[in-house]
């Protein structure tokens, strides 16, 4: 049985991952303003990510009869003067999702609540993908973002992404 504070820390992680849902259609659509429709679309496929993020751990909590509690979200604070701080953004909410989810893990795991540990065990991976790709990205700009012709080939490499919904299963 999972107990009552690990519970909490899940139904709460829902939450987190719905605000990053909301923040990168935000990023999305700052990009979209910016005429760069390949960011736009790089952040709107990130969006529909953390959404499935959201359900899986949702999931989760109704395979385990937990009691789910959707809370509001707070509008995205998003005043950005240039390019590259909404990825500076994106990584640093990704190490926040980051730290988060090892609190829950370490709560688990301080339980003996294996099932959720194995459950987090995806996840803890992910976020190891998603900082990364949050590096690049900065990277990237840094490199290119400040020569239009680069920017525009970083635009449109970033347009050929497609969304893959996440391959874990919850039955």
């Amino acid at each position: 049985m999972i107990k009552e504070n690990v519970a909490k820390l899940l139904n709460s992680q829902i939450n987190k991952e719905f605000f990053s849902a909301y923040l990168y259609l935000e990023i999305s659509n700052f990009y979209v303003e910016q005429g760069l429709d390949g960011f736009a679309n790089w952040y709107y496929i990130q969006a529909q990510e953390e959404r499935d993020h959201a359900m899986l751990f949702v999931k989760y909590m109704q395979n385990n009869g937990l009691k789910i509690t959707l809370e509001a979200l707070d509008s995205p604070t998003t005043n950005f003067s240039n390019n590259t701080e909404p990825l500076v953004m994106g990584l640093d909410h990704e190490q926040f999702v980051t730290e988060s989810i090892n609190t829950i893990y370490e709560e688990a795991y301080s339980n003996k609540d294996f099932r959720t540990m194995q459950f987090l065990d995806w996840f803890v991976k992910e976020q190891g993908e998603e900082e990364t790709n949050a590096e690049t990205l900065i990277k990237k700009m840094e490199l290119f973002g400040s020569d239009s012709k680069g920017l525009y080939m970083l635009d449109n490499e970033l347009g050929a992404r497609v969304y893959t919904a996440p391959s874990l299963v919850l039955d």
